[in-house]
């Protein structure tokens, strides 16, 4: 028996049809991972990317020091947007990010026994907690530091979504940071998986192609000409999810390995990306769902 919440979930995280979810979840018997797996198969849901629904509130925030060598993200999470636009909660979670750039932070652990406002981390947070009467974590953060290079980050939606990459050049100057934050802004847009493809994984490659066979046979195409459809297919995938790949976002024109080239003769020195990460809030964390009918009605019952 599969029920409506696990058929809504498959829906929002494929964005196939309410039946073929029931469908894929019974012939699966409920397994989430297989039936997209299966959906995919039959070319009904989105092939690229199989993003977990987005429920949680929260906000991310980021900090890199003066000379642009070290750099922090971080996600603080809360139970509403409204606490999320709070001014305290605001500077909370700014603060944790400049904590991380400041200090020899290698894990939440350590973070949370920092010091804060003559504090410890933990402590303000429970402080905070008490004042605004809901429910925060400091859920995950990550911390870049360059020699040769810059750091650059990318805040978009208020803290809905966080960028953070690493440039390596013998040169930094202000062309420089302008084009961290451009490709900062692209990571935030088009969410590439991976820098080039030679960073995709073998496994996902072989993954990848098995689902795309299958796929070609449910359309009936010519066994003959499935090979080389299946080539083309994942090499498009893979300009989708590879960095370099993608078209720059600002002109549509040139790719960010064009780009990148461009800036480099540009500024005399070569530059290239060795990192980057991108945070959004609440992605992969479900949502406590209440029934708000089920709930006064059980209520009544109670009477």
């Amino acid at each position: 028996m599969v029920d409506a919440s696990t058929v809504k979930e498959l829906r929002e995280r494929t964005g196939a049809g309410m039946m073929d979810c029931k469908k894929a979840l019974v012939e699966t018997n409920g397994n989430m991972e297989k039936a997209i797996e299966l959906l995919r198969e039959k070319g009904l849901a989105a092939a690229a990317k199989k993003a977990s629904r987005i429920a949680s509130e929260g906000l991310v925030g980021t900090y890199i020091n003066n000379d642009n060598k070290i750099g922090a993200i971080v996600e603080v999470n809360c139970e509403t947007d409204f606490v999320a636009k709070n001014q305290e909660f605001i500077d909370f979670v700014n603060s944790m990010a400049k904590i991380v750039v400041d200090n020899d932070i290698k894990d939440l652990e350590q973070l949370n026994e920092a010091d804060y406002n003559g504090m410890k981390v933990r402590e303000s947070l429970s402080t905070l907690i008490a004042k605004i009467g809901e429910n925060m974590t400091i859920r995950r953060f990550e911390k870049f530091v360059v020699e040769n290079g810059a750091i650059v980050s990318y805040i978009h939606g208020g803290g809905r979504i966080g960028t953070l990459i690493q440039l390596e050049s013998s040169i930094v100057n202000d062309t420089l940071i302008e084009l961290g934050k451009d490709i900062a802004m692209q990571i935030a847009a088009m969410n590439p998986l991976y820098i080039n493809e030679s960073d995709v994984p073998h496994d996902y490659i072989e993954k990848e192609k098995e689902i795309l066979k299958v796929q070609a046979i449910n359309e009936g195409k010519n066994p003959a000409v499935v090979e080389k459809m299946i080539e083309g297919r994942l090499k498009k995938q893979l300009k989708e999810i590879c960095l370099l790949d993608q078209l720059f976002v600002k002109d549509g024109e040139r790719t960010i390995a064009k780009l990148l080239n461009d800036k480099s003769k540009e500024i005399g020195s070569e530059i290239s990306v060795s990192k980057f990460i991108r945070f959004e809030k609440g992605e992969g964390i479900q949502k406590r769902e209440d029934n708000f009918a089920e709930e006064v009605m059980g209520q009544m019952k109670n009477k």
